[in-house]
């Protein structure tokens, strides 16, 4: 099984704040990965340097055998992020994000107009496309970023809180839509969850975070099954002595 990604001994120091603690991890290629724990445990630090946005203090990192910290530029031309907090720009409508965002990619009209549609199809927005993103409401503006980020058929899309802001159907409907890309286009996913429940139906393997350590990690059924528990919330609170 090819590896997407390979943390080695990663740390991230802010002050002093130890934010990872001697992180070792390894992503498959065409899998969908959850770093799942509370707020602070550091999945979104990792995400961000997996993703070339900040810098190791020690330890390394690389994506299909690329150095994060050398080799960021050439990482970047495959990857696709998509923050917690990221915002479409107010005043053009989401036909136009769309558009305006495909064109760093490509300059082919063909593949362009290909692209968009695609991402339409994802964000099933429909008709509110013609609208400005100032009027979208914030799970409409997840669904427009989840789909820009996605519509690049990136070998590797890290996802954080993918879902965040969305209701229930259309949650589930962002979750198919990543599990579709895995299979059909290959695409490698990273995300990050406070939903623990959500991360258990749409992810091949888990690494429960805490304190910037992972204190359990696997498939979410062997996990269940390992701490005697009916979900993935039951083992990180026994993990972490809270049950």
């Amino acid at each position: 099984m090819d590896i997407a990604i390979e943390v080695s001994d990663l740390t991230k120091d802010f002050g002093n704040i130890r934010a990872l603690n001697h992180l070792n991890l390894k992503v498959r290629s065409c899998e969908i990965f959850g770093l799942i724990g509370p707020n602070g445990a550091g999945k979104t630090t990792a995400l961000r340097i997996v993703s070339t946005l900040l810098l190791p203090t020690s330890g390394t990192v690389k994506v299909f055998d690329l150095d994060v910290v050398h080799e960021a530029a050439k990482i970047r031309k495959i990857i696709a992020y998509l923050p917690e907090e990221a915002g479409a720009y107010r005043n053009l409508s989401g036909w136009e994000y769309l558009q305006f965002m495909a064109k760093f990619n490509t300059e082919d009209k063909g593949v362009l107009r290909k692209m968009v549609k695609e991402a339409a199809g994802i964000s099933g927005l429909g008709e509110r496309l013609k609208d400005k993103a100032k009027t979208y409401s914030k799970g409409m503006k997840r669904r427009l970023l989840v789909a820009r980020a996605l519509m690049l058929k990136p070998k590797l899309a890290v996802l954080d809180e993918p879902t965040s802001g969305l209701d229930v159907l259309h949650a589930y409907h962002v979750r198919e839509i990543i599990k579709r890309y895995v299979k059909e286009q290959g695409v490698t996913v990273l995300l990050s969850s406070h939903n623990m429940l959500e991360v258990e139906h749409l992810c091949d393997r888990v690494a429960l975070l805490n304190k910037g350590k992972i204190v359990a990690e696997g498939k979410p059924q062997g996990l269940k099954e390992k701490f005697g528990s009916a979900n993935l919330e039951e083992v990180f609170a026994k993990v972490v002595g809270l049950a």
